[in-house]
């Protein structure tokens, strides 16, 4: 499994998740976040009564960041659009939906695609690929059964999906030992709260299935990278509309939008599909 931020490569197509190296649990002025078991801050950790974190983010940034987390989760969909680097450089649009585990449907044009873009589907039971070539079934189907025993992030992908859910770069973000409340700023025309942070990648895959985590901290030994810089805003319905992450020399930007709109998830006909061995 690869521990490369926010892509992984299944099947020949990126995949944008929101944080790869691993899943979940648990950004101006010098506001100190304690960790995931509440901690506190130079403005204080766990509000005590008084201000709504929701209207003054700075007075309680754990509580508002929890605050938007539940919000962000209970939407159940949502569309994105955005930009990464390596492994898979170029721009990418889908929508998520989280109702019934984690479904997703995403497109990547690459530069270097000769304006061919990437297609891919992630259904409950399997991975639909198009890449764009002419004739035949555009469509290749790999079960989730069949990809368990496949080398690598192939076995796991299924597992890496759920951090797709925005509602995890918030979650991630109540660990970060220099968060920050960085202030107000416009993302398309909303108004939101930016935060920011440094996330280490171990504290990402405490929800993962024990394999899951042995494969993150053997990369993370071989890697000299071990930490992520993680910068997400929330508007004022509590909502995530942006995350950029940095890791080493990786970078992406995405933004959420269409929160609760119905995701497209219907499977190409059987006419177009050409299955993978084993599926």
């Amino acid at each position: 499994m690869r521990s490369t931020r926010m892509t992984a490569i299944a099947a020949g197509v990126v995949i944008m998740v929101a944080g790869l190296s691993a899943c979940n649990d648990k950004g101006s002025d010098g506001d100190k976040a304690g960790g995931s078991t509440g901690g506190s801050s130079s403005t204080g950790g766990s509000s005590t009564g008084g201000s709504d974190p929701a209207k003054d983010p700075a007075s309680s940034p754990l509580d508002a960041l929890n605050a938007a987390k539940t919000a962000t989760e209970a939407k159940k969909s949502a569309k994105f659009d955005g930009t990464a680097t390596a492994p898979a450089s170029g721009k990418q649009k889908g929508g998520l939906d989280w109702h019934d585990g984690t479904q997703m449907t995403i497109e990547v044009s690459s530069p270097s695609g000769g304006g061919k873009s990437t297609k891919a589907l992630y259904t409950k039971d399997a991975v639909y690929l198009n890449m764009g070539m002419p004739g035949g079934k555009p469509w290749i189907k790999s079960s989730y059964a069949s990809m368990t025993k496949q080398p690598g992030a192939d076995s796991m992908i299924k597992e890496l999906l759920a951090t797709a859910n925005p509602s995890q770069p918030i979650e991630w973000m109540t660990a970060a030992q220099d968060l920050k409340v960085v202030g107000k700023e416009d993302v398309r025309g909303v108004q939101a709260t930016h935060y920011s942070g440094t996330i280490t990648l171990d504290v990402q895959g405490k929800h993962l299935s024990p394999a899951a985590q042995e494969a993150l901290k053997k990369q993370l030994e071989k890697s000299k990278d071990k930490t992520e810089k993680l910068d997400i805003w929330i508007d004022s319905n509590n909502l995530l509309v942006k995350k950029q992450e940095r890791f080493g020399s990786q970078n992406s930007a995405f933004f959420y939008t269409a929160y609760g709109d119905k995701v497209d998830l219907t499977p190409p006909p059987a006419s177009q599909v050409t299955e993978r061995p084993g599926s």
